[in-house]
């Protein structure tokens, strides 16, 4: 019980309840767009993402991340309009997947796992913590995973594209997009503590405060 919860509260740290903002404009446009002008779809889209804008604005959340669906949705769909191409909207999502495949693989091959940037950068903890020979193969490893999934992913995203399967390439995208990924962050989190638990480092605060082996080790947090 205790265990949920702790899974709970970090995923809550680290998804915040954002997930639509980029998930149901694009499904609105491929909706709409079997029904309605390409335009119309395009249009709608942007509604719903302005929409989600102005809500987060209203409850005072950040609106970041709706901002930044917002944009998305409009250089896709000015994108679509201009190319008068229905298929051309999910450029974008496939230009961002590579590109997350490409610096996954990357990060393993300098040898600085992305698992360990992307929680230096939301947590903040000491980059050479991470670095640390007790430390780093957790990182290594959940990099590891996270590229079978991003390639995975990106595999699908290209079949579909390349089939002008819009329908299925966006419900895909919806399925491997947020549900999937909250999925990959618990796995991530539960190998990553464990991991870090075999491999006997300090943790984070014992890093910091210097102190000597034996280590009680990371107890929470990845």
């Amino acid at each position: 019980m205790a265990k949920s919860k702790e899974l709970l509260e970090e995923l809550n740290s680290v998804l915040k309840g954002k997930g639509m903002d980029a998930l149901l404009p694009p499904l609105v446009f491929t909706v709409a767009n079997n029904y309605l002008t390409l335009l119309q779809a395009a249009l709608l889209s942007i509604v719903v993402a302005t929409i989600f804008g102005l809500v987060r604005l209203l409850k005072k959340q950040s609106w970041f991340y709706a901002l930044a669906g917002l944009l998305g949705v409009v250089f896709a769909s000015t994108l679509a309009f201009i190319a008068n191409n229905a298929s051309s909207f999910f450029i974008p999502s496939l230009v961002s997947s590579v590109a997350l495949v490409l610096a996954t693989l990357i990060s393993l091959l300098i040898n600085k796992p992305i698992s360990a940037i992307a929680s230096h950068l939301t947590r903040g903890w000491p980059w050479q913590w991470f670095m640390r020979k007790d430390i780093k193969p957790a990182y290594v490893e959940t990099s590891i995973l996270w590229l079978a999934f991003f390639g995975l992913r990106t595999a699908l995203q290209l079949f579909l594209f390349f089939q002008q399967n819009l329908t299925n390439f966006a419900w895909m995208n919806s399925l491997l997009g947020l549900p999937v990924t909250i999925g990959v962050l618990i796995l991530t989190y539960v190998y990553g503590i464990w991991r870090l638990k075999t491999l006997k480092g300090p943790g984070v605060d014992e890093f910091i405060e210097n102190k000597q082996p034996p280590y009680v080790g990371q107890t929470r947090g990845f």
